[in-house]
């Protein structure tokens, strides 16, 4: 196995698994990089103190910086709260180190969870190809599978922790990788992959486009919006806010095309604590406070 990450300092968030600690057995050997291992405790399991003593100390042996943060969490934290936890904590990192971006050891079984995950949601076009490599978080196990990181593990000697709450169906996505994609045959496998990788090239297509649309739109011109289909509408309103940094759910997207087309004039949607719209006779502008 190979990775490619260009010369840099990076936080790589480790939580003492498989995937986790192969990642940085990886990364480790690569002189150019500078890393900094994070871990980030949820409090949701007995034992999950060792596994951040096991990070830690592997860290230390590997003469890198270590970064941790604990949370009580509890056992009935939802997986959306402990993933946004976690982020958190990474960007944070980040931020103290002043480093490039975040490396997490995603895979592309985790591609194949996300899609059905997303599916199973009513995603839109974008949840089929939502776990990818961006500028701000890199994933360079994307391209193997679990199986080809479990072989890496075993003839390379990597240490790793089980994570006991692998097994509990009480989360969606263990459900989904121990009732059906543990399942998949290999041609079903890679029925999925070419299905991910379709959407990825044709997302990131159709995001280009839109980019290209409303590179010089400042305001949002309402009669013009409403001649759109919703769909179409919905794509430019969010490809306008991620201008400012504005990353909204598809319900927030909607809810925010409608407040385009039908608000009263003087009205105001906030949007983030930075960012709010203002609705004018003709058009929406966006205001940063």
């Amino acid at each position: 196995m190979e990775v490619s990450v260009k010369p840099g300092k990076y936080v790589i968030a480790v939580s003492g698994g498989i995937d986790s600690m192969v990642l940085l057995n990886l990364l480790s050997r690569t002189k150019e990089l500078e890393l900094i291992v994070a871990h980030f405790d949820h409090g949701i399991r007995e034992e999950s103190a060792v596994d951040a003593k096991f990070v830690e100390m592997s860290a230390e042996y590997l003469g890198l910086e270590f970064e941790m943060s604990r949370e009580e969490l509890g056992k009935n934290a939802s997986e959306d709260l402990a993933r946004k936890r976690r982020y958190e904590f990474l960007q944070n990192t980040q931020k103290k180190y002043g480093a490039t971006a975040i490396i997490t050891a995603h895979h592309q079984d985790d591609a194949i969870e996300t899609m059905i995950i997303n599916l199973l949601r009513g995603t839109n076009r974008k949840g089929l190809s939502a776990l990818k490599s961006t500028n701000a978080i890199r994933r360079p196990l994307i391209g193997y599978t679990k199986r080809e990181i479990e072989q890496y593990a075993l003839e390379n000697n990597v240490s790793w922790r089980e994570d006991s709450t692998n097994q509990s169906d009480a989360y969606l996505r263990n459900f989904v990788r121990n009732n059906i994609v543990s399942r998949f045959s290999e041609p079903t496998r890679v029925y999925w992959i070419k299905t991910y990788l379709k959407m990825l090239n044709l997302n990131e297509h159709i995001d280009q486009e839109i980019a290209d649309i409303m590179q010089n739109v400042d305001v949002i011109n309402r009669t013009w919006l409403i001649q759109f289909p919703n769909n179409i509408s919905c794509e430019l309103i969010a490809a306008q806010l991620r201008k400012y940094d504005v990353l909204l759910s598809q319900k927030q997207v909607q809810d925010t095309v409608i407040f385009c087309k039908v608000a009263v004039v003087g009205s105001e949607k906030v949007l983030s604590k930075t960012v709010k719209l203002l609705a004018n006779k003709t058009s929406v502008s966006v205001k940063q406070q």
